[in-house]
């Protein structure tokens, strides 16, 4: 199997490159839009490997490269991710997060193969306080909401052969809220921490395994995928110390004392149901996951 990763720099992509050469049978074209490393990852086969620059938003360039590739899957991990910034510059925010999967879904379509787009809890408007399903409304209150769920419409409205993955809370090997933490513990012996949002904490190797299994079996469709459980950044914080022994004191606080652009959700636990009644939910307890994630880094 041939699987092209677009953003593969970023958190996801790692890991799915980590994930895809445990498996003998999977060839690997590896695109973000500027230049990245591949020899971290020690691969005896050379031809396992390749590596492309490639921009989403240029149309062009992505009939050139899927053309030239020709990959059964490919799994779009690049993203406008910063919901601040985006909240400022909707039109770049919707080039990369709707437009790329227009141009991806369509050119995937051209050659039969399939697409799989990795979405967010903000395409909810996190005004409820049970876990939302994959049928639940939708009503994305930020930029970045807006343009990731327009990306799911194009994704779905040009090529049938697609997987849409919502997940939320991510980290991985990358700038993420747990490095933060452990960075700003270095320096303060006091952190004040919002605890009125509430979501899930969400490993990259938990989603990148769901998302093979998905392509594996060729289960088409729209799923939530992220850790089991629920928490508060405040509670997220406190396990963090507590897994690494560190004396930190975090206090809670609310979401308006920390005014942002971009409105964050009070509550979005994503329950992963439909993964549960297909290929079934393989995700972990959002703890576990951390605990491992803190002894790897």
């Amino acid at each position: 199997m041939k699987i092209l990763i677009t953003g593969a720099n970023g958190q996801l992509g790692r890991e799915l490159t980590k994930e895809c050469l445990e498996f003998k049978n999977i060839e690997l074209i590896l695109t973000d839009i500027g230049d990245f490393d591949i020899q971290k990852y020690n691969c005896m086969d050379k031809n396992k490997i390749q590596k492309v620059t490639l921009d989403i938003t240029n149309e062009t360039n992505v009939a050139e490269v899927i053309n030239e590739y020709k990959p059964d899957v490919v799994i779009n991990c690049a993203a406008h991710t910063a919901v601040d910034k985006c909240e400022n510059d909707e039109e770049n925010a919707y080039k990369i997060n709707a437009l790329g999967l227009k141009y991806l879904a369509i050119a995937t379509n051209a050659i039969g193969a399939d697409i799989v787009q990795v979405s967010t809890d903000y395409v909810f408007d996190g005004d409820g306080n049970t876990p939302l399903i994959e049928t639940d409304n939708v009503n994305p209150q930020t930029a970045y909401g807006r343009t990731k769920l327009q990306g799911e419409g194009f994704t779905a409205e040009n090529n049938p052969k697609h997987y849409i993955v919502r997940t939320a809370w991510l980290y991985g090997d990358g700038n993420n809220f747990v490095k933060t933490m452990l960075k700003l513990s270095e320096t303060n012996k006091v952190l004040k921490v919002v605890n009125d949002q509430k979501g899930t904490p969400t490993s990259t190797v938990d989603l990148a395994k769901v998302i093979l299994k998905l392509v594996k079996n060729k289960a088409y469709g729209l799923y939530h995928c992220t850790c089991k459980g629920e928490c508060t950044w405040y509670d997220f914080a406190k396990e963090i110390f507590k897994i690494k022994g560190i004396d930190t004191e975090v206090i809670p606080c609310t979401t308006d004392e920390f005014p942002r652009p971009a409105k964050r959700p009070k509550y979005s636990v994503l329950r992963n149901l439909a993964l549960e009644n297909s290929v079934g939910d393989i995700t972990r307890e959002w703890e576990e996951s951390l605990k491992e994630y803190i002894k790897r880094i």
